[in-house]
């Protein structure tokens, strides 16, 4: 099935056979139940990027079938989130009509919030000048009666922000509601709803293991920052510039005091703990203070290189979320020779797709 054609009604199935799928893919290892988190069945994708096509006065949205790659037409998009589903349309509308904003536009890229906003990107194979600025700027005042919306311009060493390149996003956890600066062009989790139960299901896993939290790979602090009450402190590692300057920011719009961010990779962070490199980004943070008997790790899609895995494993408790079974499975293969998994979950954040994501809670043998 597409990912652009979806079918509601068959979706119960479809998560049915991905339950089967990761059981058979983990049945050599000894391992709970397994959790199961259904999706929405529609408007469930708070991002999505489109190729846009011309064809004489026309213009629209399309995506490329990924088993021929033709292109698919797009007009109602089921997955995308009320307020994605609800612009596009409107916003072809307004760009088949506007000579100057579709003048060698090839992509929108449409990021939004179970809060309500969104921001557009569109993407031009031209420099954007005045002329474009000022019909843009008139495009959002238009919208705006019906949109919180905010736009960006890009074009090649080219991006024009008319007043900001984020969105505010609010998650509700356990009935606790924070803040979350999402960034155009930075990882954020597509799937709103799953992603606050993801976060929900990682708190109830460790809430009582005490002490410190250890977080690889903390993206703009969407771990982090919610599970910062229930433990003393947490550390946490990510290598983006722009996803720690959001998680900065989080951490002080969310008033949590017992977060920080070192901007490094795993693979240097992990050299740092073993004493073999000095970092200049460690200055100030005495390492052997953190008292961390859990790990959080979410890394991507290739999983764990040895060096983390051998270092994920010298803890007691660990929080694997994966977006790759297979990288998972063999990272699993190493990881259950010092640990048993207490819970084993699935979380399909892409219905409609292949796609699996797990999370694994694990603990020290004794």
């Amino acid at each position: 099935m597409s990912f652009s054609q979806i079918e509601p009604n068959r979706y119960d199935q479809l998560l049915a056979d991905k339950c089967e799928s990761i059981k058979a893919n983990f049945c050599e290892l000894t391992m709970p139940p397994v959790e199961v988190f259904a999706s929405d069945k529609t408007h469930y994708r708070l991002r999505a990027e489109f190729r846009v096509w011309h064809e004489g006065e026309d213009l629209y949205h399309i995506m490329f079938d990924p088993t021929d790659k033709s292109k698919i037409r797009i007009e109602n998009w089921l997955p995308g989130s009320t307020t994605i589903y609800q612009l596009m349309p409107i916003l072809i509308e307004k760009l088949k009509a506007s000579p100057k904003l579709r003048q060698k536009l090839f992509q929108i890229d449409y990021l939004s919030t179970l809060s309500g906003e969104i921001l557009v990107s569109l993407l031009y194979h031209r420099q954007l000048d005045e002329q474009w600025e000022t019909q843009i700027k008139q495009l959002k005042q238009d919208l705006s009666e019906q949109f919180k919306i905010d736009f960006v311009g890009r074009a090649r060493k080219q991006k024009i922000i008319l007043d900001r390149d984020y969105v505010n996003e609010q998650l509700t956890i356990h009935g606790r509601k924070l803040e979350y600066q999402q960034v155009e062009n930075s990882f954020t989790q597509p799937n709103g709803t799953m992603n606050q139960q993801m976060i929900e299901w990682a708190i109830d896993a460790s809430k009582d293991n005490g002490g410190d939290l250890l977080e690889l790979y903390c993206g703009n602090g969407n771990f982090s920052i919610a599970m910062a009450a229930h433990f003393d402190r947490v550390l946490a590692t990510e290598i983006a510039k722009s996803s720690v300057n959001s998680a900065q920011h989080n951490i002080a719009v969310n008033k949590i005091d017992n977060v920080t961010i070192i901007r490094m990779s795993s693979e240097d962070f992990t050299e740092a703990l073993k004493g073999e490199r000095q970092f200049r980004r460690l200055e100030g943070i005495d390492l052997s203070s953190y008292n961390c008997q859990t790990i959080l790790v979410d890394p991507p899609r290739s999983g764990l290189d040895k060096d983390t895995e051998a270092m994920v494993a010298g803890y007691d408790n660990i929080i694997y979320i994966s977006c790759n079974p297979n990288t998972l499975k063999d990272n699993l293969d190493v990881l259950c020779k010092t640990h048993k998994v207490e819970k084993f979950a699935m979380f399909d954040q892409f219905p409609y797709t292949d796609h699996m994501e797990c999370g694994v809670y694990l603990t020290r043998l004794s």
